[in-house]
């Protein structure tokens, strides 16, 4: 390992936005790929399908950052009542709350008697913030940001489905959704290689794991295009 390695910020720290992205590219390859390829699998012609495809781009883009906000907002608002518990308990209870710090730390390995001298010097320096992080699991890493999973969410999930309305514009409409499903698999395969890279994980397990479920996704969509489409 170089000392840059070493001294890089650990993959953790890009959790909360990664994953957010993560999911709205591929939610926005994914569902208006599908999209495009169920209307085209029951059209002839092109409009339909564009219009298809940017009226699902523009509402999945607007639903994904609204329902990561309100999920997410639904976490912050859980972990601030846990928050407010907390400060009501150690101004009530210290006595209790400095064993219950103690019991953890030694529940973590430390003899009794160092986990107590340890609970006592957090809590004086940081009594909330003590317990936030070693009661609640909570910590400026983990804890919920709402409107950076919102923007993230809908931004990457616009990238995504970009791609297949490029696809849909500027490829002929004959077999267009064989064109498709092949550009909506290079572009899963993409973002497989580039969230497996900066989240330090395995690139070909990424890869074939959104490869996998995107395959039938899109497969499914094209059936129902092909059973319950009407050329147009």
């Amino acid at each position: 390992m170089s000392l840059d390695e070493y001294l890089a910020p650990h993959y953790i720290n890009r959790s909360n936005w990664l994953r957010a992205a993560v999911l709205g590219a591929n939610d926005g390859i994914l569902s208006t790929a599908s999209l495009a390829i169920g209307v085209a699998a029951a059209s002839s012609t092109r409009e339909p399908i564009v219009l298809a495809t940017l009226a699902g781009l523009v509402a999945g883009a607007l639903s994904m950052a609204a329902g990561e906000y309100v999920s997410v907002s639904s976490q912050t608002d859980i972990e601030q009542a846990d928050i407010e518990r907390e400060k009501k308990e150690l101004e009530e209870m210290p006595e209790i709350e400095l064993q219950r710090l103690a019991d953890i730390y030694e529940q973590r390995g430390l003899k009794k008697e160092t986990a107590l001298q340890v609970a006592k010097e957090l809590t004086e320096k940081d009594a909330l913030g003590a317990h936030m992080r070693d009661e609640l699991g909570l910590n400026e890493i983990s804890q919920a940001k709402p409107i950076q999973a919102a923007f993230a969410s809908g931004a990457s999930f616009t990238v995504g489905g970009v791609l297949p309305l490029l696809v849909t514009l500027f490829l002929p409409v004959h077999f267009m959704e064989y064109s498709l499903y092949g550009f909506a698999i290079v572009f899963l395969v993409i973002l497989g290689a580039m969230s497996a890279k900066t989240g330090g994980s395995s690139v070909p397990k990424a890869i074939i794991r959104i490869t996998f479920w995107g395959t039938i996704a899109m497969g499914l969509s094209a059936l129902v295009g092909y059973l319950f489409g009407v050329n147009v």
